[in-house]
């Protein structure tokens, strides 16, 4: 019967190369795997953070709901409060809430004539948006709950 040897090349070529280097080509392995996965970390959360104001920006001031209910159109810091208020629970809608009567009081004097807008498919697709937002931590909150089937 015949055998067959298995050679590990590498591992014979990597004998050749000095300690110092050897581990500065280790170091640089690791550093590059941990730089690689920070960095796409770091792109998940800008985007997680740019994209709910994106999209309510869209849904608010580019699909004119707003006006389309009688709303005016919103600013930058409006466009990030509310994405926040859709976004959040029910503590932090109150803190935002707060922080609004706090700064502005006046804010809540303001009357609007809001109206039930148009059904035309460029509302649809604002509300469809802004329910995407709305609906994103009540569909978190209910991972964690099991139900008793009894």
């Amino acid at each position: 019967m015949s055998t067959l040897k298995l050679v590990d090349v590498p591992a014979v070529k990597l004998k050749r190369v000095k300690p110092a280097f050897r581990l500065l080509l280790r170091i640089l392995g690791i550093g590059a795997l941990v730089a690689g996965g920070l960095a796409i970390a770091v792109a998940a959360l800008a985007a997680a953070i740019l994209l709910g104001p994106l999209l309510f920006w869209l849904a608010w001031n580019v699909l004119d709901f707003g006006p389309a209910i009688g709303l005016p159109e919103l600013g930058f810091w409006a466009i990030v409060l509310a994405t926040l208020f859709l976004v959040v629970g029910w503590f932090p809608k109150v803190v935002i809430t707060a922080i609004v009567f706090l700064i502005d009081p006046s804010w809540f004097h303001g009357a609007a004539r809001v109206h039930w807008p148009e059904p035309t498919f460029r509302n649809f697709v604002a509300v469809a948006i802004l329910a995407l937002l709305a609906s994103r931590p009540h569909a978190q909150a209910q991972k964690g709950r099991r139900r008793d089937k009894t």
